[in-house]
């Protein structure tokens, strides 16, 4: 295993064309479930240009327009400009509604043990949550801070700090590990865009963005950047607009910044624009929650649970743990109490964390708030999934 090393993990701001695809396909799913709780919903999308494609399936009572949920995303992202805004792009949709399905109409609040079992997954895959001790929020080093400088741009941009700039953004952090911990900050890299006749030269850019965005991020950060370490700030020079008008988007296509920046291994499959009847979406949170209190209550120092479903079950056909020798017990021992205190049934892990009713309960906006930073690790969010109260069970064992 290796101990000394660098790794960079990298996220977007809010306003990058697939972060923007994520969103729309989020809020689409937050106001069928905000209306119907029991609806089921696949949304996904496409943009460039001043073109946005926009597909969804669904089976539900309730009433959404698609395209104007699309366009109020667009305006919320910043998009005003004239290639690119709510107003006029084309919005393409293909829309089709399911026949009703009265199998997945069901409260799950209300379910006996018995009729869990009869809720089976029609996804198959194999999913991973991890944990690790190098941050507060139990998340690996260079993505929370990839987040932090991506939420950092997007709050710089919108209170017109830098009021120059515009909605798409990328940032990564290079972290240098000794002994697997992390000992410096290798290289912090930013890339912005600028609005058309605002744009500032390249060395007034830079000192901009690293007063206002890299200095506050690591202001209270134990490791930060010092004399050594490398700053990339829109290396190539003036970017000017970017977003959908440049570069393309695809709902799904950063699955790496949605989980834990490829410092752990992550499943395939989209997180946004599903139900949560969907496994390949709730199987992902319900493993950051074993793997968070598996950490949590210092049975290991790192963990990563992976759970295995095929069609047709309710259950999990495997569970693994796998603790990278930093485990206090050994990782069979460890896999045995996760099976023991956690229920990874479909119907058990959306009555855990109420998955169809916070829509409902945070206005209307819940799962398009997890398309931009991460779908885990969050802490400006109370998310059902990194709550560590299962730990004192664990530790007592």
């Amino acid at each position: 295993m290796k101990t000394h090393f660098i790794f960079a993990s990298e996220s977007a701001t809010g306003g990058h064309p697939d972060k923007l695809c994520d969103q729309i396909s989020d809020a689409i799913v937050d106001r069928f479930l905000d209306q119907d709780p029991r609806a089921k919903i696949r949304a996904e999308c496409a943009v460039s240009t001043a073109v946005l494609f926009l597909a969804a399936r669904f089976s539900s009572t309730a009433t959404v327009d698609v395209a104007q949920v699309a366009r109020k995303v667009i305006r919320q992202a910043g998009y005003e400009h004239e290639d690119f805004n709510s107003t006029t792009c084309s919005i393409l949709t293909s829309l089709k509604e399911l026949p009703p399905d009265d199998s997945r109409r069901f409260d799950e609040r209300n379910l006996s043990d018995e009729e869990m079992d009869r809720i089976h997954v029609k996804q198959q895959g194999t999913f991973f949550g991890y944990a690790c001790n190098q941050t507060p929020s139990l998340m690996p080093m260079p993505i929370m801070l990839a987040h932090k400088l991506a939420m950092r741009i997007d709050f710089v941009r919108q209170q017109k700090l830098l009021p120059y700039l515009a909605p798409d953004g990328k940032t990564q952090v290079g972290v240098e590990y000794r002994d697997r911990k992390p000992a410096g900050i290798y290289s912090v890299g930013v890339a912005v865009t600028q609005l058309a006749g605002a744009t500032r030269p390249s060395r007034k850019l830079f000192d901009d963005i690293r007063q206002a965005v890299i200095e506050p991020v690591f202001s209270d950060e134990p490791v930060r950047p010092d004399e050594q370490t490398k700053l990339f700030i829109n290396p190539e020079g003036v970017t000017m607009l970017g977003g959908p008008s440049v570069h393309s988007g695809l709902t799904g296509r950063k699955n790496a910044v949605d989980t834990y920046g490829e410092y752990s291994r992550y499943s395939g499959s989209a997180l946004s624009g599903k139900d949560p009847l969907r496994i390949d979406r709730v199987g992902v949170y319900a493993s950051r929650y074993a793997a968070k209190n598996v950490v949590a209550a210092h049975l290991a120092d790192e963990c990563e649970v992976q759970l295995t479903y095929s069609i047709g079950s309710s259950h999990p056909v495997s569970v693994q743990v796998d603790t990278f020798d930093t485990g206090k017990l050994p990782d069979t021992e460890i896999a045995d109490l996760v099976k023991k205190h956690f229920d990874f049934r479909l119907a058990a892990i959306v009555k855990e964390f109420d998955l169809r009713n916070l829509p409902a309960r945070m206005k209307g906006d819940f799962y398009r708030r997890l398309a931009v930073y991460g779908h885990v690790g969050r802490t400006d969010l109370e998310l059902p999934w990194e709550k560590t109260d299962r730990a004192t069970l664990l530790g007592e064992q």
